[in-house]
């Protein structure tokens, strides 16, 4: 999965925004290239356990759909654990074929990003390029 590095400067700037809870969002593009970041509420709110907001993601979907994109990975974060999917993300998974992609602030002046697919409780993790193309605005 290729992702800007603006894309990625912003899910780090949104955990530590939320920081100590754990935040969340959706990732879109195309071809496993990341054009669009969206910001879900964690309605759990929750240092542990992340539940996007239902109709946040709603509207994150509708705009996937209308701009004929990919939902491309699901992310969250990690305020205090390695980026590294907890028994509670593998159980949740719900999106088969689509990438899981954690903020780990275990070293908040060096945040680690590691990408995941999950499905049928299995976890391999995925290679995650950062690129310098412009993305398009985020989205939430």
């Amino acid at each position: 999965m290729v992702i800007p590095s603006a894309i990625l400067d912003e899910m780090v700037a949104h955990a530590r925004e939320g920081s100590p809870e754990e935040v969340c969002g959706i990732l879109a593009g195309t071809d496993g290239n990341v054009t669009r970041l969206y910001r879900i509420t964690n309605a759990e709110h929750s240092p542990r356990l992340y539940l996007m907001d239902s109709q946040e993601q709603l509207q994150a979907m509708l705009d996937i759909d209308d701009r004929d994109l990919d939902l491309t990975a699901v992310y969250h974060s990690h305020p205090a654990s390695p980026p590294r999917p907890s028994k509670t993300d593998i159980e949740l998974a719900q999106w088969p074929g689509t990438a899981y992609v954690i903020v780990s602030l275990t070293n908040p002046e060096a945040p680690e990003i590691r990408g995941w697919q999950i499905e049928s409780g299995g976890v391999s993790e995925i290679e995650l390029t950062v690129s310098d193309d412009e993305p398009e605005a985020s989205q939430g």
